[in-house]
């Protein structure tokens, strides 16, 4: 059996379902294609753990898309306060001036209700996927893998796993960081491992849901802690959080083998003083990390999205931020081509995908980077320059507001004082 669409989508995760509800309300016929079945929900659950830290530029685009309410009628957690400090006590720090090593941002300083969301990645992606099942121009194939992708100069060939066969003008991958999209389209990428790990740790904890997401930056990597939603009536006086902890592989590697209760001693004992007291640990896991980028974002007929064309250090949580924002934009472009009467895979249409696109992940990338090299070590220099940063963040409330801004999806240009910074790490030119 053989469908024929304008686009295909292979990925049904965030990304590739808010791209395909929009493409969808724009007027294209497109089929979402995805090896996993449909994401469900249990309000009685424990959370998913995996979580991100959705921005205000976010959330007006899923509002958009009509799946805003979808997730708020199942749980996010608004955060109106976003906490930096700096833990690492340096041998030299006597030596150094005294300057405040803490900095906080407030939505009340930027005249708005929050800063953003906390929000499980599967809650936000059904909440996509019912928006998408209300689109009619949208096909959702669940279960179904793509083993292999024929292109030739009107239309490129998509076969299934199941035997079934797809048409359409334009391929997009949006099938994360392994994409298999992008290795049949023969797109490379530049890849750099860190030399840490993160573990993220789902629990519970004793009071009500706190309004600030924090982040203690240690030489070994940082220390996060996410507020989710309150525990319920199962749990009185309970709330839930997911913490974040980067550490070298081998430290991950022991925290990994430590059982509950004595994770969560350690996690008390090693986060900053500001963590709550916890109660239980309800879920774990460990992954390496590290920043990839595509050579090119699109070959032929097919164009990439989302982690298949860029994953970042996920120190602020904006993987998913940078990929609802190729989304919008790929949208846009493709609605424009179509209006224009162009092929949706015209050269310079792709063209002027990549060329609003890479500029603009370039410099998130360079961004997380910046704070990952400048907080991830004790060397007396940047020691200095860090707690200097701090202080002067703390001291100047409009500096600080343009990190917030920017980190929100207001505003779209990264701070000199960061791009100055990024642009003397090494290897970050090659990008």
């Amino acid at each position: 059996m053989t469908q024929a669409f304008d686009i295909v989508i292979v990925g049904a995760g965030m990304v590739g379902a808010a791209l395909a509800t929009g493409l969808g309300r724009e007027g294209f016929s497109v089929a979402m294609v995805d090896r996993a079945p449909a994401p469900k929900f249990d309000s009685g659950s424990a959370p998913d753990i995996r979580v991100s830290a959705l921005s205000a530029g976010s959330e007006r685009y899923l509002q958009s898309l009509g799946a805003w309410d979808h997730i708020l009628n199942m749980r996010a957690t608004p955060y109106r306060r976003l906490a930096v400090w700096d833990e690492t006590r340096h041998p030299l720090s006597n030596l150094l001036p005294r300057t405040s090593n803490q900095v906080e941002f407030d939505a009340a300083e930027l005249n708005t209700s929050h800063l953003g969301h906390i929000i499980e990645n599967s809650v936000t992606q059904q909440g996509l996927w019912h928006a998408a099942e209300a689109e009619p121009l949208v096909t959702i194939l669940a279960g179904s893998g793509v083993t292999g992708i024929n292109q030739t100069g009107e239309q490129a060939r998509v076969a299934l796993d199941n035997g079934e066969e797809l048409t359409a003008t334009l391929v997009i991958g949006a099938d994360g960081a392994q994409s298999r999209v992008r290795d049949m389209a023969g797109i490379g990428v530049t890849r750099n491992q860190y030399g840490q790990q993160a573990m993220v740790i789902s629990v519970r904890y004793q009071g009500p849901v706190q309004d600030i997401t924090w982040q203690g930056f240690y030489p070994s990597g940082p220390r996060a802690f996410l507020p989710l939603y309150s525990a319920g009536s199962d749990y009185p006086g309970e709330s839930r959080a997911s913490l974040v902890w980067y550490d070298s592989p081998e430290e991950i590697a022991r925290l990994g083998s430590l059982s509950n209760e004595a994770l969560m001693a350690k996690a008390q004992q090693c986060f900053p003083t500001e963590l709550p007291q916890l109660t239980h640990i309800e879920g774990r896991a460990s992954f390496p990390i590290a920043r990839q980028h595509a050579k090119h974002y699109s070959a032929g007929r097919i164009v990439l999205v989302g982690d298949a064309a860029h994953t970042i250090n996920p120190l602020a949580g904006q993987g998913v931020n940078l990929g609802f924002q190729d989304a919008q934009c790929l949208q846009s472009i493709l609605k424009e081509a179509r209006r224009a009467g162009k092929d949706l895979a015209e050269a310079p249409v792709l063209a002027s995908y990549e060329k609003q696109r890479r500029p603009a992940n370039r410099r998130m990338m360079f961004a997380m980077d910046a704070f990952y090299h400048l907080f991830s070590n004790q060397i007396p220099p940047l020691h200095l320059l860090r707690n200097l940063g701090l202080g002067t963040a703390r001291a100047l409330p409009f500096a600080r507001n343009r990190v917030a801004r920017y980190a929100m999806g207001i505003d779209d240009e990264l701070p000199a004082v960061i791009r100055q910074l990024a642009a003397r790490l090494p290897g970050l030119n090659q990008l």
